[in-house]
């Protein structure tokens, strides 16, 4: 279960690059899924396009200052950030790598992980909202650990008191207001 909670957390932190990216104007912002056996350390790539050199390490920039403001999380290497051609920033569980258009095409990591799952940031956020709703469920107990739903408990209907005839009658009719007597007018004797 550790394994999945902090698979979550790395999937959150490659949407917020990838938002990131999408902010700075990044283009064909693709995330690779990689393969654990083919992978080594790294679940994910991050990849995206940038027109130019300045675009580039705008976007890395935008990638680290976001991860570090919303999480406190920090690269573990950045390489490239002084050419400005291919960026990689390296989170461990993730890399991101922004590369100028032309760059991008040459190297083609893409093609070299044939093994990974290609993905785009909308179908990456579907799949992570559809992993956290799960979770929530589990976390709310609406599901068993066997996957199945558990059975809702019916909750005892509470008794009824009988009424006495004099209540019922009561409830029936609308209770009538006693009549006030008024205190009789005297005669007044005429002298």
């Amino acid at each position: 279960m550790t394994s999945t909670l902090e698979h979550e957390q790395t999937r959150i932190l490659v949407q917020t690059a990838a938002a990131a990216c999408e902010d700075k104007k990044g283009e064909d912002t693709r995330i690779l899924e990689l393969d654990p056996i083919d992978s080594g350390l790294s679940d994910f790539f991050l990849i995206t396009s940038a027109t130019n050199d300045r675009q580039a390490i705008a976007i890395a920039d935008e990638i680290e200052h976001k991860l570090k403001k919303e999480f406190g999380v920090m690269p573990n290497s950045v390489e490239g950030r002084r050419q400005g051609d291919w960026i990689l920033l390296d989170y461990v569980d993730f890399v991101v790598h922004v590369f100028l258009s032309e760059r991008r095409a040459f190297y083609d990591i893409e093609r070299l992980r044939k093994s990974a799952r290609p993905l785009t940031p909308a179908e990456f956020d579907a799949e992570l909202k559809t992993a956290l709703a799960a979770r929530t469920r589990v976390a709310r107990g609406k599901v068993a650990g066997n996957g199945k739903a558990k059975p809702a408990k019916a909750k005892p209907a509470p008794k009824a008191k009988k009424a006495s005839s004099k209540a019922a009658s009561a409830k029936a009719s609308p209770a009538k207001k006693p009549a006030t007597k008024r205190p009789a007018k005297k005669a007044s004797a005429r002298k």
